[in-house]
């Protein structure tokens, strides 16, 4: 029996664990594989095969039994999770159902979850850009949280090492404030997105540029997309479903197949992670416990290097249960700060308006992207009486406006005769909150989900900055759109829109340069404990308004380089 105990732990035990298979993790899990680490990646949802596992992706609308939409039975019960635009019939499959995963709403907080390989990057909408020194020095400059303790020019060769390898689309625009990245082709501009990008510059000098997004689709595939198996995109947009051309990154197109190319992966869905094992003598993280989705059997893995990237408020959750003697707390929160300053991405509000002019054209086709406004408040100087910015999403396109009324032949024939009306033009915010130590989650001393783990308390809210902001674009875009000769322009804010719906949360575990006021160094490591890292959206340490996906891949695969190189010199 003792050697059949030896031989469990040694089939047990791996150089580096991965807690999550998301767009962070699948980053650790390529680097960490490809640099010979023998390496298991832990999923807590059920295994997703690329193409294989799209079960919706060739459908036609009307193959759907409800026409796409879900029933009432289903929406009731799922009030949460119906609230994003994505939960339709076409990919409700990759998404978190309310009762299924509890969690306790102090303030009222929309956690949109996907568990399962892959996680949400088979569900994001696939905005990467980079950010801007000005991003880093906001902190530091503005004083609302802690200095970041790495720099833009640290992070640029990642960025470049992500980009190449993902394939992002884009246009080098020459923004101080957007530095530009290894682009593909971008996609194209509609021309009233011109048209609002050429009156922008005319009446504001460069300082408020418009430009196409940047978003995660091969427009052109290089060789390396080849070698991952994947294709052009098609233009579908129907990506929320998973694409068989991997025409846009997710972790189950492209990084994990390379690292399980490698034969040093161990891809292990269902394993929900229950807490980290620290050895006090050893002064270090030794393996995982997990509890089998399924039989609730608790098993632990060993290994020397630990990835946390189980996404954010769940990588706070598993630190915060990871208690022993030394961390009474949570793992590594020798400052109590551990789940707090939480922070993301203002979404609540949007305007719409209409051009009469170009009626000679109409919009065909389907484009997956949209036109981006770059921040503008606050990026050089403090210039308002909020702090920090916002960027905003920018599309212009023609739409249809035929007459459904009427029925057989009637109907027929309303249907057949195409109407075009105006142009019309919408534009949503993407406001950067300030991480807030009133802004926290933490472990509910009572309540235990379904696999006996404390569920997580949330407690996260707007403040009086973002509603001056919404304020401030209001009017800004209003102002903008006038300029350039739009009509019927309408402002929509909707103040009972909590947070979360973003899915953009960060923080609770944030870098820094003093452990007295962080959790994490330069590296993603913990302070207190070097060889377990945070690279995903827990890690960060102000949101920028940026879309944040790009930088989580960055960081992951600089931390993982960094891991490796200690890794080998055995400091880890």
């Amino acid at each position: 029996m003792a050697f059949l105990t030896i031989d469990s732990i040694k089939e047990r035990t791996f150089d580096a664990i991965v807690i999550g298979s998301g767009i962070s993790g699948g980053w650790a899990a390529k680097e960490l594989c490809e640099k010979g680490l023998k390496t298991l990646v832990l999923e807590r949802g059920r295994d997703v095969k690329h193409i294989t596992d799209y079960p919706t992706t060739m459908m036609n609308p009307w193959e759907f039994e409800h026409g796409g939409r879900l029933p009432k039975s289903v929406t009731d019960a799922n009030p949460i999770v119906s609230r994003c635009y994505a939960f339709n019939e076409d990919a409700a499959h990759f998404f978190v159902k309310d009762a299924e995963h509890p969690y306790v709403q102090e303030k009222p907080f929309d956690w949109i979850r996907g568990y399962q390989v892959g996680g949400k990057s088979l569900m994001w909408a696939r905005g990467t850009q980079r950010w801007s020194q000005y991003d880093f020095d906001g902190p530091a400059r503005d004083g609302f949280a802690v200095e970041w303790p790495i720099s833009y020019a640290e992070l640029a060769p990642w960025y470049s090492h992500v980009e190449l390898f993902a394939g992002i689309s884009g246009n080098k625009d020459g923004l101080a404030q957007l530095p530009d990245g290894e682009f593909l082709p971008p996609h194209e501009q509609s021309c009233v997105e011109k048209h609002f990008t050429d009156q922008m510059a005319k009446h504001y000098k460069g300082t408020r540029p418009i430009i196409i997004g940047r978003c995660a689709h091969l427009t052109k595939p290089k060789p390396i997309h080849f070698q991952q198996g994947r294709a052009q995109c098609q233009n579908r947009s129907l990506c929320q479903r998973g694409c068989p051309y991997g025409g846009y990154f997710s972790s189950n197109a492209s990084t994990l197949p390379w690292a399980a190319k490698t034969g040093k992966m161990t891809l292990q869905p269902d394993s929900v992670v229950h807490s980290i094992i620290f050895d006090e003598k050893k002064n270090k993280a030794t393996g995982v416990r997990v509890i089998d989705a399924h039989t609730k059997q608790m098993t632990e893995y060993y290994a020397r290097v630990i990835f946390v990237n189980a996404a954010c408020l769940n990588s706070n959750l598993i630190l915060l249960n990871s208690t022993s003697h030394r961390f009474p707390n949570g793992l590594g929160n020798d400052n109590g700060l551990l789940g707090k300053y939480m922070a993301f991405h203002n979404f609540r509000t949007t305007i719409s308006a209409e051009y009469e002019g170009y009626l000679d054209t109409i919009t065909e086709g389907i484009r997956p992207n949209g036109s981006y406004i770059p921040r503008f408040r606050n990026v050089f100087k403090q210039e308002t009486d909020f702090l920090r910015g916002y960027a905003a999403g920018f599309s212009a396109f023609r739409m249809m406006d035929t007459d459904t009324s009427g029925m057989g032949e009637e109907l027929k024939t309303n249907l057949t005769a195409k109407k075009y009306g105006n142009w019309r033009a919408g534009s949503h915010m993407m406001g950067e909150t300030i991480p807030k130590e009133t802004n926290y989650v933490a472990l509910d001393p009572n309540l235990k989900d379904p696999w006996g783990i404390p569920q997580l308390r949330v407690s996260v809210a707007y403040d009086d900055n973002d509603e001056k902001m919404i304020q401030d674009f209001h009017t800004q875009m209003t102002e903008m759109l006038t300029l350039a000769g739009f009509k019927n322009i309408k402002t929509h804010d909707n103040p009972n829109k909590a947070p979360g719906l973003d899915i953009h949360e960060m923080g609770g575990v944030r870098m820094g340069k003093d452990p007295k006021t962080s959790l994490l160094n330069k590296w993603n490591q913990l302070h207190a404990c070097k060889n377990v890292f945070v690279t995903d959206g827990a890690c960060m340490t102000s949101t920028s308004t940026q879309n944040p996906s790009l930088t989580f891949m960055a960081l992951t695969a600089r931390a993982a380089n960094y891991a490796i190189t200690e890794f080998k010199k055995g400091n880890l």
